[in-house]
């Protein structure tokens, strides 16, 4: 069974008088274990697509199913769960707090768990290990260099010990060098741990390097 499934899903927006269709009757599986990569340009809908996976948004039409239950009758506090529980994020921008040193940022997405100071502590220290940051703990973001931010961000968004990672241009504000970086530790998750990822780039060569599959987008549709 697909643990990640988009059946026909259409998502709108509304601009002024205007509606835009970012996503026009999608369907995509994503089957457990596999290492997929969302091709496509800029407004193919490729990140409207992950952040309908990701539980930060709703479709217009269609459903998002997560282990073949649909994400549609969720509550806003069931939505949320999933987001902790579920599925951790990765972006472009880093998104660290800046006032935050590596390891309270890690400590953050564990307070949200429920984990009390000490657990969250030692947990936090064991994850900036796991991507090779355990000598930058006390840093502040604004002290480590890009490919350094991002793994703290991986480090935060598997804290909950997720099944599935979405990355959504994980490497584009990082040169070629640390992108390899960036992509060789996310694929090491996947083999050590089982981890379902799923990729948005526009890197035709990095897709296919690391993916097991491609799906494109263009114009909110899916192209063989």
């Amino acid at each position: 069974m697909a643990i990640l499934e988009a059946q026909n899903v259409t998502r709108e927006y509304r601009m002024s008088a205007e509606t835009i269709r970012a996503l026009s009757g999608i369907s995509v599986a994503i089957e457990p274990g596999e290492f997929v990569a969302i091709l496509g340009t800029s407004g193919s809908g490729k990140s409207t697509l992950l952040n309908l996976f990701g539980g930060l948004d709703r479709p217009t039409a269609g459903e998002i199913l997560f282990e073949g239950k649909s994400l549609r009758p969720l509550t806003s506090t069931e939505m949320s769960r999933y987001r902790l529980r579920s599925v951790g994020m990765i972006f472009q921008t880093f998104n660290l707090i800046p006032t935050m040193t590596a390891r309270e940022n890690v400590e953050l997405a564990l307070a949200f768990a429920g984990l009390g100071r000490s657990e969250r502590r030692r947990r936090a220290l064991e994850l900036l290990d796991q991507v090779g940051l355990s000598n930058r703990a006390g840093h502040l973001p604004s002290e480590l260099s890009g490919g350094e931010q991002q793994r703290v961000s991986i480090a935060r968004a598997i804290a909950n010990n997720p099944r599935i990672l979405l990355a959504d241009e994980p490497t584009g504000n990082l040169d070629s060098h640390r992108a390899d970086e960036i992509m060789k530790l996310l694929d090491d998750m996947r083999r050590r741990d089982g981890r379902t990822i799923i990729l948005v780039t526009h890197d035709r060569e990095l897709a296919n390097q690391y993916a097991d599959r491609i799906i494109r987008l263009k114009d909110g549709s899916t192209i063989e």
